[in-house]
Formats: structure tokens, sequence, C-alpha cells
């Protein structure tokens, strides 16, 4: 029997799986201690959980235990990344060059560095929402110190040319760090093929719960440095001060385990499900498909239903089926969305875009009632729509 709302915003968040509740239970009540505390059978519990944790993570993306530096999220790690490096190497340049579409955290994060009189260069991506790779090297220059693009997109799923980048980057002795949060656990990553020094991760993107994350920072060819954005106690390798969160860091590992040895049987799932909804919809006039249909996430897909105004559509649905417009930490935002702009849709059609998150828990009879729903709430609109009457009325006379 289909229960409602149905949930399709996974990008934003995933549910936690069970196995990762269960996982976590044991460290709120028996099994309390601060993993810090190593006097005592109650720390030595929390450290092995932490540890187990952290070879749970370094295994996901094929990096070594004492790479792995836990955070609150992918926030965190990635302000540590790149705060970290611009003032570890300030020495060797104060130059950061990253893309238009990157997530807020990256964006207002360079912001930042700019305004401490740091340089940033902001590559362009094309109508596919990936950079152009001679425009990158282009863009490096003698004081460069950090090439920072997302491993794929969390409004439109794109998955950018990490193999190409690194290659880039290692050629002219810049590092490179990707913000993953959208990557890790639904696609293969591995920081060694193509060669990230660092990476920013986050749980609840995963299936496991919300306020835990990791940045894996390279150890060895190159060795990075970072200087620490939260001081107080020299955790986490003297990186990130604070007592660690058991729980949830135990939680992370068990939803990074699952994601491991289910990640090929369940890509294949959910991409077909991603594939059923887009095909249900596209029935549909005008409607398009935002980004790279061939490289992109498994359970993602952006479209714009032109002559709808997406804010109405949800609206009209958001009682029966859990929707966004982009991404969940702009979602205040009345602007038409910063990442479609980048990709050269015009305002109009960029207010029509829907994001679809189809996620481990999605079924095939929720895609099609989904379907169903979005179809009649799409038919509703336009029937009482200016701008598609504008638009039909367009074609018509063209027509003639």
């Amino acid at each position: 029997m289909l229960k409602l709302p149905i949930y399709l915003d996974n990008n934003a968040t995933t549910p936690c799986d069970p196995r990762v509740v269960e996982a976590m239970l044991p460290y709120f009540t028996e099994k309390f201690g601060n993993a810090s505390s190593r006097t005592h059978a109650f720390g030595w519990e929390g450290e092995e959980a932490v540890e187990q944790a952290r070879e749970q993570v370094a295994r996901l993306i094929g990096a070594e235990t004492k790479e792995i530096v836990f955070t609150s999220g992918a926030t965190e790690a990635d302000n540590l990344a790149i705060k970290g490096v611009y003032e570890m190497y300030s020495g060797k340049g104060n130059h950061i060059i990253t893309v238009a579409t990157e997530h807020k955290a990256v964006l207002d994060t360079c912001h930042h560095i700019e305004k401490l009189g740091g340089e940033v260069t902001y590559l362009p991506v094309d109508r596919e929402g990936i950079i152009d790779l001679a425009g990158l090297e282009a863009a490096i220059r003698p004081g460069t110190v950090l090439i920072c693009v997302m491993y794929a997109n969390n409004e439109i799923g794109v998955i950018q040319p990490v193999r190409e980048i690194s290659r880039i980057a290692r050629k002219h002795g810049v590092l490179f760090f990707a913000d993953a949060a959208q990557a890790v656990g639904k696609v293969p990553v591995n920081v060694n093929d193509p060669g990230i020094d660092l990476l920013a991760m986050s749980a609840h993107k995963l299936y496991g719960p919300k306020g835990v994350g990791a940045l894996y920072v390279r150890r060895r060819d190159p060795r990075v440095r970072l200087t620490a954005q939260m001081d107080g106690g020299g955790h986490e390798r003297g990186m990130r001060s604070g007592t660690l969160n058991v729980p949830a860091i135990a939680g992370f590992g068990k939803a990074c385990e699952i994601c491991r040895t289910e990640m090929e049987t369940e890509t294949q799932r959910i991409s077909g499900l991603r594939d059923r909804l887009e095909g249900g919809l596209l029935q549909l006039e005008q409607v398009y498909i935002n980004g790279s249909r061939t490289h992109r996430l498994p359970g993602t897909t952006n479209l714009s239903f032109r002559g709808v105004q997406s804010e109405g559509l949800i609206t009209m649905i958001n009682k029966d089926i859990a929707l966004s417009s982009g991404s969940a930490c702009t979602s205040a935002s009345l602007e038409p969305s910063y990442v479609l702009k980048a990709l050269g849709l015009d305002d109009d059609l960029a207010h029509s875009s829907l994001r679809f998150g189809v996620g481990r828990f999605t079924t095939e009879n929720e895609v099609d009632y989904a379907i169903g729903q979005l179809k009649a709430g799409v038919e509703r609109l336009r029937a009482n729509s200016p701008l598609w009457d504008m638009y039909k009325g367009a074609i018509g006379a063209k027509k003639g």
C-alpha cells in the first residue's frame, strides 16, 4: 500500500538506514564514554568505535585510516580544506580556482578568502554543467595553491571530469580538493585514482546521521598540511579540536560499510527508477533535463517545465510529494538557481525547474504515483498560465 507523503528529495538529505540506527544506539547509553578518555574502559570503547568507523569511511574511498578527519559535516570539511590550505600555503601563493556551480559552502568560503586578500577564479561551465579543462589549465598561475571542483553537483547531479582535473593539478604542482558530499556512497570514489588531495563528505547524504562528516587529507605524494580552523585540545591529529560525536561517527562508519557492499546493485535499481521518472514526465510538452545525461549521479534529475512556476507546482503537490526547486541550502531565496543560470537557462526556464532525488527506499509505485500527480499538476497550471499561452501563441504563429 502506498504511504504518503512520498520522499523524492534525497539530495537534501537521506533517511537513516535502520541498520545505521542499530549501530549507533549502544553509544548513547551503554557505551557512552568520551573517545579521548584514555584511562578507563568507557573511553576505550568510544575510541574503538571511532577507529572502526574511520576504517569503514577510509575503505569506501580507498584512503588510509589516518587520512580521515571527522568533522560536523561537509560544510565544515569544505571550510577546513579551503581555509586550511590558504593559510598553510600562504608562502607559496594566495590564488584559488573554483567553479561557478559549486555548493554555497565552497563559494561562500571562497568569498571569505577574497575578503582576506586572496584571489579566486570562478570557472564557468558549459550547457551540460561541465568545466572546460583547457580553461582550467589556463587559469593556473605561479601563485595558485588550490583547485577546488566538486565531484558531483547537488542540484543537477553532474559529475565533473575529476581524473583529468587531477592530472592538470599534478602537472602544475597544485593541490586538488573535491567536495564529494553528493558522490560518496552513490558512485565509486577512489582518492588515489584519479588522485585527489582533499575530499569532503557527509554522513546524512548516504543514509547516515546528520551532524557528522569527514575530510580526507592526503598523507603522502604529496603530504598535505592544513592550518586548523578550530582550536582546543588537538583532536583529530590537531586538525579539528572538539569532543568526538561517537554515536554519529559509529553510524557514519556503518553507513559507509553498507554503501561499499551494496552500491553496485543499488545503483542499477536507483538509476532505473530515475529513468522511469524521466520517461513519464518527458511525455509532457516542453520538459527539459538540465545538465549532462551521461555524466551524472544515478538518482538525480533536474527538470524544467516550460510555462510553470516550480514553486506553484511544489505548493500544489507538497502534501503528497516532497520535492525541491534546488539546493536545500538556498531554498529560501526567490532568485532563480545560480547553477541553472550558469548552464545558460533563462529566468523563466530556471524558475520552472524541479530537482528529483531518488534513493534507497524509493519504490516503483512511488515513482509512478509522482509521475501521475506531477503531470496533472503541470497541465492544471499551464491551463491558467499566461506564459504558457504566450508560448503556445508564438508556436502557432510560427506554424502559420
